[in-house]
Formats: structure tokens, C-alpha cells, sequence
């Protein structure tokens, strides 16, 4: 059934708390946008924390982001939506934040596209990094192109993360997705490295996909994650000290709340 406009308002605050608590956003980081049923686009606004927004701080804009209702300016990173929405007509909610594991590998110009997880390559396949360009300017969606109609989530080189879907919920979750692989590719590369499962077993994931309601795939169309084939043969093997385990350890148990 349809959701009325305020039930789309309600739901984005909801995300942007949500966003906040776990740690996505700092200040007034990140965004979050609903395509509406009458073609506008309903976004958060610039300058206020996504964790303190009201129903009534949101805005409205068209298709060429410009204002149509709302007391305050539309985020300026709106462009990078309007975008997503041009070139995916399934798509009808995009979240983009500063989640600090995955936009730690952005930074580092790594994408997150290792076949590791099961639950990962049903989801989404893998997760490209898209080029850097100038948040708020045109240049920052263009890195984006080449991988919007492939991927449903992309890391940002430099800036973030951004994943899309045909909901808010679902935006958000495959954001959830995208920070959890984030968090277990780096245990598993200070570990020694993560241990990448054959295409005959990608392929059977992949294969899979119409049991968990994901359009299915094979390995030779978008979204195919990097097999174990496909990886260098590994170096001399890296053996962690036992003041790394540790570091390691105790960084867990801070996060978890622990201490």
C-alpha cells in the first residue's frame, strides 16, 4: 500500500537517528532522501544533525533539486540522489553516511569486493569504490556512474559510503551490510588476510538470490565479487605479535561496550 508523505517523514527521522546511534554520522554528516509518488524528492536538510531532524525539518525538491516546500535548504550533496534516481527507476530511498570502517577503506582506495560472506554476496554481490569528486559539486556524482545501474551500495574514495533500494528500511539495511563486511574484512586482514571462497561456491550463492527475494545473477553480469581464483598468489605469511593481538582485543571490547 502507498505510504503517505507523512509516513515517509517519520521514517527518514527514524533512519537518522538510527544513522546516528551507531556512529555513521559525526555533527551534521550524511543524508538521506524518499522518492515521492508525485515525482519530488523528499530530503533531509543541510546544517541539522540527522540524529536531532523533526517531520517537519525535511524538504522538498524537484527532479532538478530545486525547493518546492520546507523551511530550510536541502542538503547540498542532493545531487548525488537526484543521480541515483535518474539512472535507477526501481529505486525509491537513498542513504548515504561516514560509517568509520567502511569510509576507512575508502579512504584507503579499497573496495570492499572480496566473495567472503554469504550473506554479503546474496545482498549485494560486492561493494565498488567509485572515484572521488568534490562533494556538492556535479564531479561528485560522476565517479558514481559506472557503477549505479550494476550495484546497490558503493563505497565513496575519500568521503563515505551510499547504498539505495526501494525503500528507506532497505537503503539503510544494505548500508548496515555494507559497515558489518567493512568491520569483518579488517579483522580478517590483520589476521592474516580473509580467506576468499571459490566461483563454484559464488556461483551457488549467486543461484540462490530468488529463494531471499534478490534477482539472481551469474557470474559473468554485475555485482560478481572477486573469487578465490581470482586472487594473487600470497606473500610470506604475516604472523601477528602478541601486542597486536591484544590492541586488537581491547579495541573489540571497547566497542562492544565492555569498558
Amino acid at each position: 500500500m502507498p505510504r503517505s508523505e507523512q509516513e515517509h517523514r517519520d521514517e527518514i527521522v527514524h533512519v537518522g537517528r538510527l544513522m546516528f546511534d551507531k556512529g555513521w554520522i559525526a555533527a551534521n554528516d550524511g543524508n538521506i532522501t524518499v522518492r515521492l509518488d508525485n515525482g519530488h524528492v523528499l530530503a533531509t536538510p543541510r546544517g541539522v544533525s540527522k540524529g536531532m531532524l523533526k517531520p517537519e525539518d525535511l524538504v522538498v525538491v524537484d527532479m532538478g533539486g530545486n525547493k518546492v516546500s520546507g523551511p530550510l535548504e536541502v542538503t547540498t550533496e542532493i545531487g548525488m540522489h537526484l543521480t541515483i534516481y535518474r539512472e535507477r527507476p526501481d529505486v525509491n530511498a537513498v542513504v548515504h553516511a561516514h560509517p568509520a570502517t567502511a569510509t576507512g577503506f575508502a579512504v584507503a582506495g579499497r573496495a570492499l569486493n572480496l566473495g567472503t560472506l554469504p550473506e554479503v554476496i546474496i545482498c549485494l554481490g560486492s561493494v565498488p569504490l567509485a572515484e572521488y569528486g568534490l562533494p556538492g559539486t556535479p564531479a561528485f556524482a560522476e565517479g558514481m556512474l559506472p557503477y549505479i545501474p550494476k550495484y546497490d551500495a558503493m563505497l565513496l574514495a575519500n568521503h563515505g559510503a551510499v547504498a539505495y533500494g526501494p525503500d528507506v528500511m532497505r537503503a539503510f539495511f544494505r548500508m548496515d551490510t555494507v559497515e558489518h563486511f567493512a568491520r569483518i574484512a579488517l579483522v580478517a586482514e590483520l589476521l592474516g588476510g580473509a580467506k576468499v571462497l571459490p566461483r563454484v561456491e559464488i556461483q551457488r550463492l549467486f543461484d540462490a538470490r530468488p529463494r531471499y527475494g534478490v534477482q539472481s545473477h551469474n557470474r559473468f553480469e554485475p555485482g560478481w565479487p572477486l573469487a578465490a581464483e581470482d586472487m594473487p598468489e600470497p606473500s610470506e605469511k604475516h604472523e601477528l605479535t602478541r601486542e597486536q593481538l591484544l590492541a586488537i582485543i581491547d579495541e573489540a571490547l571497547k566497542v562492544r561496550g565492555v569498558y
